[in-house]
């Protein structure tokens, strides 16, 4: 039984209260740099006012712990988003109380409303219940189309359904359809290529995806630690020792169930991060002291792209170097372009993955790029996400 979407409801006339994933990055001028997450969720803004409705948007940005913060203003994605829908959008600087009661009540059929970033108050990630009650209040229908935000037990995510009819939006909707195929009927072979800086994030996930997939391909700052729970010597490369027997054990389950876990043959060292810096390619079992592994090097594309070949689905989450600096991005970017012509079924979840396939100019030739890392990983890893759970069932 699948959930309901706001094609099941009646939207015509009616405040709705929309979740959206706005969460982007702003330049020092504080415009926005990636607009890629608004774009996605314009389809459900438009037809909301196309039928009429009073649309109040809320999202988070960043981590401002509970506390105003200018830097995370919701004030520059209303400019932004105005420019991308071709209509005003009204904003205003808070999410409950009378200044927001007045500017929905103003709102015409149509008209669009963007809330300030409700993370300001410490009561929406307790998921208070009064607080969601305050949010709800606002609105006749919640519409959730915030995959990135659906695996938080939140006051907007979660607490709100409570309190009004609770749909899925049209982002949303797709993110669990592409996603349930990948978890329960991928066209095989199945490879997932996991980066990112922590074995810590994903230690549940890898165990998880050895149980789907038919090959494991491991790259960025993670790899450190597979690296040195297999004995090698990773030079000043960031290790989580506290999860070396885990990493070990990964590789033991996968060696038991004879899946290939490919780890980096060869790596990009330096001594520091930043551009220019010196570096070299060197094997990994030669990696120097006080150096420091930062990309997958050029023998471990290879070998990554040999397995991706023989793929009928790929996933991808996490870079497979220190992908903000262009001398250690070589790797992850060779990765994408390879993937944009491969002609397999490939999702690509996690924002630096996101950013990459974007800079390679490949997202377009993809079959899915989602708009949530984490909760790609956690539906991949068969859990609810608790901002589905909440939404009603056809």
């Amino acid at each position: 039984m699948g959930r309901k979407t706001i094609g099941d409801v009646d939207v015509v006339g009616k405040r709705v209260l929309v979740r959206v994933d706005f969460n982007v990055p702003l330049d020092e001028k504080r415009a926005v740099l990636d607009d890629s997450r608004i774009r996605m969720a314009l389809p459900t803004i438009r037809y909301l006012c196309d039928r009429g409705a009073k649309v109040i948007l809320i999202t988070h940005m960043g981590r401002p712990k509970g506390v105003y913060n200018e830097k995370y203003s919701t004030k520059p994605v209303a400019d932004k988003l105005a420019e991308l829908l071709g209509q005003p959008v009204a904003w205003v600087g808070e999410c409950v109380g009378e200044e927001v009661k007045s500017a929905v009540g103003a709102l015409r059929g149509g008209e669009v409303l963007l809330l300030e970033n409700v993370r300001f108050h410490p009561e929406e990630e307790k998921n208070d219940r009064e607080f969601a009650r305050r949010l709800a209040e606002l609105a006749d229908v919640y519409v959730n189309d915030a995959f990135g935000a659906a695996h938080r037990s939140h006051a907007s995510t979660v607490g709100v359904a409570e309190f009004l009819p609770a749909v899925a939006g049209f982002l949303l909707e797709k993110e669990l359809a592409v996603l349930e195929r990948l978890l329960h009927d991928p066209e095989r072979p199945y490879v997932a290529v996991i980066g990112g800086a922590k074995v810590s994030d994903k230690i549940d996930v890898l165990s998880s995806l050895l149980e789907r997939v038919d090959a494991l391909l491991i790259g960025g700052g993670m790899a450190n630690t597979f690296l040195a729970a297999r004995g090698y010597k990773v030079g000043a490369s960031a290790v989580e020792t506290d999860k070396l027997q885990a990493a070990g054990s990964i590789v033991d389950k996968a060696a038991y169930r004879g899946l290939p876990l490919v780890l980096p043959l060869d790596v990009v060292v330096a001594r520091e991060i930043k551009p220019g810096a010196e570096k070299m390619v060197v094997p990994v079992e030669t990696i120097p002291d006080g150096w420091m592994a930062l990309d997958i090097g050029p023998v471990t594309v290879e070998r990554f792209i040999n397995e991706l070949k023989k793929a009928k689905t790929v996933f991808w989450n996490g870079p497979l170097g220190v992908f903000e600096v262009e001398d250690f991005a070589r790797g992850t970017m060779a990765i994408a372009k390879f993937l944009g012509e491969l002609g397999a079924t490939v999702v690509v979840g996690g924002g630096d993955s996101v950013a990459a396939v974007n800079a390679a100019g490949v997202a377009g030739k993809l079959t899915h790029v989602s708009t949530g890392g984490g909760a790609s990983l956690e539906f991949l890893r068969g859990k609810a996400l608790p901002g589905v759970e909440v939404l009603e069932c056809k």
